[in-house]
């Protein structure tokens, strides 16, 4: 395990010291539980970022397509044939 050093203001060390006691638990433990949970928490997306993207798909499926649908459906069964027979590779190569 590996010691380190933070400078942390007083209002905080006063809530890691209360914690642990209230919890009796060392307040190694009480830090390395918060860093986790904020780590946990830090993975999702906020109530703002999740509106943001929301906003971002509904102006795209409301968007006119650029290009018409028969070039669209050329492509994916031009893909699919080349998935089939491996891909960028030509034949002989």
């Amino acid at each position: 395990m590996a010691r380190v050093t933070f400078s942390l203001d007083d209002a905080t060390v006063a809530q890691i010291r209360h914690t642990a006691a209230r919890l009796q638990r060392p307040q190694s433990h009480v830090v390395r539980d918060a860093v986790a949970d904020y780590a946990a928490r830090t993975d999702r997306l906020s109530e703002r970022e999740r509106q943001h993207l929301m906003g971002v798909l509904e102006r795209l499926r409301g968007a006119k397509p650029t290009r018409p649908a028969t070039g669209v459906d050329a492509e994916l069964r031009a893909i699919r044939t080349a998935r089939r027979v491996g891909g960028r590779r030509h034949p002989g190569a």
